[in-house]
Parts: structure tokens; C-alpha cells; sequence
């Protein structure tokens, strides 16, 4: 297991102290790679440096992207929190849970910004949806809180924990950017033949699919048979 393989990454977060004081938190366990999508403030900002302390590489050698689909290009599995239950067909998790996750693949915790948290759309690109047990009556955590939290038990895990997973050496596991590429083609393929209809559906209906092709576990051969059909059946039209 590797620390250098897991990721933080925060969607459109507004306040600079909260994007500074993440990059604190993951030093502190001695992660490496802080994501930003859409941030509000400028980034980097002199109140950002500030509050990251002596966290500044952190600041310096993270990423930023427009969207969270480019972010995912390099991520196997995406864990998002959310605070609330989801009614979706989507792997629910806790904190004990991540005791079973295969740390030697690049893993991407995904925080929602501080007013909404994350939105079902963007819940969509998630393997799992991880909820930290809090007061019933007061589930909100502040970002870097939430990000500590789950920053120290992951460092407990791969401390701790060797789980070994029996997979053939043969067998890769797809990339986020892999299934991307696929996704796009079968999308492309529905559009030719009318499949969004009515119009007004098709953001909930690509968010459907997204969450069937994300959570599944495919290699990329897999990926790449499947990309061949789909692109087989845009020729054939």
C-alpha cells in the first residue's frame, strides 16, 4: 500500500482558509496530492498559504481542474462523503468499511464544497459514498475536519492492514479515464439514435448510467471490448 496513491480532491470549495487548512491536514498524515475542481477563490491565495502553515507544498503541487470528470482521468476508485443517505443503487460505506478497499489502487476522496456538499449528479462518478457517524441532530462537518477524519483512519489502515487481494498479475483494473472514454462512446451511440427522449431526462439518465459503469469493477480489457461494441454500433447506423 502506498500513500502517494490516494488523492483528496475538492469540489468547488468557497473558503480559503477551509482549502489551506486541508492542505495542513493532509501533511499532517503524510499524504501527498490535494485536488481542487472549480475552486471560489482564487488559488493559490496569500490566505491559503497562510492557513496551510507549513503545508505550503501541499498548495504548490496540487492539482486544479473545470470539472470533476477531467479530475477523475487518473482515479480507480472515488469515494465521496456526504453527510446524507442517498437513495441510489450505490455502495454505501463507513468508516470501518475502508479496511476492505484495495489501497494499492489510486483512490480519490471526494469532498462537496461547504454549502451543498455534493450533488447526486456528482455523486454519480462515485464507487461508494462514505458517511462519518456524527450526531443525528447535527451531521455537518466543517470540510477540513471531515478531511482529517478520514485522512487519520486511512493512515491507521495502511499502517496497520495488509489486506491481500488474489488477483492475476494479468489482470489490470481499469482507469477512471478508461471508462470515461467508453462512457462517451456509448453516450454518443444513444444520441444517434434518439435514446434521451424526452430531453428534459437525459441529465438523470446519464447520471444513471454513469453510476452503473463507474461502480463496476472492470479491467481494461474489458473497457476496451466494450468501447469496440459501442463504437461498432455508431458505424453500423
Amino acid at each position: 500500500m502506498s500513500k502517494n496513491h490516494i488523492s483528496f480532491i475538492l469540489h468547488k470549495p468557497q473558503l480559503s482558509e477551509n482549502i489551506g487548512a486541508c492542505a495542513r491536514a493532509i501533511k499532517n498524515f503524510n499524504f501527498k496530492k490535494l485536488i481542487l475542481i472549480n475552486p471560489k477563490p482564487i488559488f493559490p491565495n496569500d490566505k491559503i498559504l497562510a492557513t496551510s502553515v507549513g503545508a505550503k507544498n501541499i498548495i504548490n503541487e496540487s492539482k486544479k481542474y473545470d470539472t470533476l470528470e477531467q479530475a477523475l482521468g487518473k482515479i480507480d476508485i472515488v469515494i465521496a462523503t456526504s453527510a446524507r443517505f442517498r437513495n441510489k443503487n450505490i455502495k454505501h460505506i463507513n468508516l470501518q468499511d475502508l479496511k476492505k478497499i484495495d489501497f494499492k489502487k489510486r483512490i480519490g476522496f471526494l469532498f462537496g464544497s461547504e454549502a451543498s456538499g455534493l450533488s447526486n449528479e456528482e455523486i454519480s462518478y462515485a464507487n461508494y459514498t462514505l458517511q462519518i457517524p456524527t450526531n443525528p441532530d447535527f451531521k455537518s462537518l466543517n470540510l477540513s475536519h471531515s478531511l482529517i477524519i478520514i485522512a487519520q483512519y486511512v493512515a491507521n489502515v495502511i499502517k496497520l492492514r495488509n489486506i491481500p487481494f488474489k488477483k492475476s498479475q494479468k489482470v489490470k483494473a481499469a482507469g477512471k479515464k478508461e471508462i470515461q472514454s467508453m462512457l462517451n462512446l456509448c453516450i454518443k451511440s444513444l444520441d444517434e439514435i434518439d435514446f434521451f427522449n424526452p430531453k428534459e431526462k437525459r441529465p438523470k439518465m446519464l447520471e444513471n448510467l454513469r453510476n452503473i459503469f463507474y461502480k463496476m469493477d472492470l479491467s481494461d480489457k474489458e473497457t476496451r471490448i466494450l468501447s469496440s461494441v459501442f463504437a461498432s454500433l455508431s458505424k453500423k447506423r
